[in-house]
């Protein structure tokens, strides 16, 4: 006893550190702490303490240990380390030998101050070989929804996917995902867990892209979800055909200098027509896309876009100014500007206070198989009132589970218990992910029919 509350006292004052290294330190510790006056105790106490293996200090240690309150809580486990250990690992060192296809993904959280609640996020895809990038608008973060937007991307794009890198989130780390790209013969990799750097090419994108022409502001609904997918469309003819960015080449360091050495400033299609691992059909139909795109025109559409998408953000910015025009370019013809806001309404929209620059910065359950369960093992509580929830949901689409439960409960006294929060959770959850996967297919099925006219 008396050397458990010796151990206790040369572990505070060496502001409980871990056995491991307490251990090593003990001899210089105890003598320290002798000569000032800090640990009375015996000759056999002090040797005892000195003959301790980290293990017995860990096990005396544990009570004083289970009382004390860490200072933050412990990191949630990843739902599946299974599946992490199935993906491998690939750095920001081994993008030397990309080519066309090899791509990395990212979302883009679009929710203003508040990470509460249901909002938008951007899908953004970028080909490490060429620049070229694709952004698609999400209603939810989950498996089902970040997979369409994957197709959709993937179907836009003017090089075949053949690989892409991730970072751990669950969004993409999921057995739907994952077979997905087996399935394609996709080569799956992710970054290592709080190593950005490993996404450097996505993280430069989302900022000069998505964070640039969208901003920072907080996004909710089908509506902003349309208008976003709007923008995107508008967007990626605009940056792949329209802004050029360079790449690095080389970096060496001379003494504490550190000297870069970039490539000629290109655009996206540029980096794709110069490329010889693409096909001449791909080259032959981007080019004959690029002859009829006005850059002009394109950024009126997009910065029109922008008006509308910032008119549905969630509690704007009170002040702002007026910008200035695009460009005091000729007028184009007007069969040519069918179908897109004049000059003036295009431009004259708000943006943020002077001071500021223009652009604001504002589980499914799965068998041990790996395959999808599509049964029930139990009957369905909520299906003789999915009729009742359907017409809450219609009426307020975000509203929590819960809220629905109450209003169940307080109609139907007894006959829904808490516990069947989850199973309702579950439903609602379906249940929203099916309609937003449809109307973003639908809104997606014009566009692909007909070309966008500019």
């Amino acid at each position: 006893m008396q050397t458990q509350v010796a151990l206790i006292a040369v572990w505070e004052a060496a502001n409980r550190i871990c056995s491991k290294r307490l251990v090593p330190f003990l001899p210089t510790l105890c003598e320290a702490l002798t000569r000032h006056g800090r640990l009375p105790c015996s000759e056999t106490v002090r040797k005892n303490l000195l003959s301790m293996s980290p293990a017995t200090v860990d096990r005396l240690l544990a009570s004083t240990r289970a009382g004390i309150v860490p200072l933050r809580e412990a990191r949630t486990p990843h739902k599946s380390p299974s599946l992490r250990r199935r993906i491998p690992v690939r750095t920001f060192t081994e993008w030397t030998d990309a080519k066309p296809g090899d791509c990395e993904v990212d979302l883009v959280a679009h929710c203003g101050t508040s990470m509460g609640g249901s909002f938008l996020y951007s899908l953004t895809v970028t080909d490490v070989a060429t620049t070229w990038t694709e952004c698609t608008g999400l209603l939810f973060r989950d498996q089902e929804t970040t997979l369409a937007g994957l197709v959709r991307i993937r179907a836009q794009m003017p090089v075949v996917l053949r690989s892409f890198d991730s970072d751990n989130g669950t969004e993409f780390i999921n057995e739907t995902v994952f077979a997905y790209c087996t399935r394609e013969g996709i080569t799956f990799t992710r970054s290592r867990p709080y190593k950005k750097n490993d996404q450097c090419f996505i993280e430069q994108k989302n900022g000069n892209v998505v964070r640039r022409n969208i901003g920072y502001d907080r996004f909710e609904g089908m509506k902003a979800c349309r208008t976003l997918d709007e923008l995107h469309s508008v967007l990626r003819l605009y940056v792949n055909f329209f802004q050029p960015s360079v790449k690095l080449i080389e970096k060496t360091r001379q003494g504490s200098k550190t000297i870069r050495t970039y490539d000629k400033a290109r655009t996206p299609y540029q980096r794709v027509i110069d490329s010889p691992h693409v096909s001449s059909e791909t080259k032959e139909g981007l080019t004959a896309q690029y002859l009829d795109l006005d850059p002009v025109l394109l950024l009126e559409r997009l910065r029109a876009c922008q008006d509308r998408l910032w008119a549905q953000a969630i509690a704007p910015p009170s002040a702002r100014a007026s910008r200035p025009p695009v460009a005091n370019l000729p007028a184009t013809p007007a069969a040519a500007t069918e179908d897109v806001p004049s000059p003036e309404r295009a431009t004259s929209s708000v943006a943020p206070a002077a001071g500021d620059t223009y652009w604001r910065k504002a589980r499914r359950p799965y068998t041990t198989s790996g395959k999808p369960r599509t049964w029930r093992t139990r009957e369905d509580p909520f299906e003789a009132v999915w009729e009742e929830v359907l017409a809450m949901l219609h009426d307020a689409p975000y509203q929590p589970a819960k809220a629905i439960l109450e209003r169940l409960q307080q109609r139907n006294p007894g006959i829904f218990p808490d516990n069947h929060l989850r199973t309702l959770q579950r439903r609602v959850h379906r249940w929203r992910t099916e309609q937003a996967v449809a109307a973003q297919d639908e809104a997606q099925r014009p566009r692909q029919a007909a070309p966008i006219a500019v």
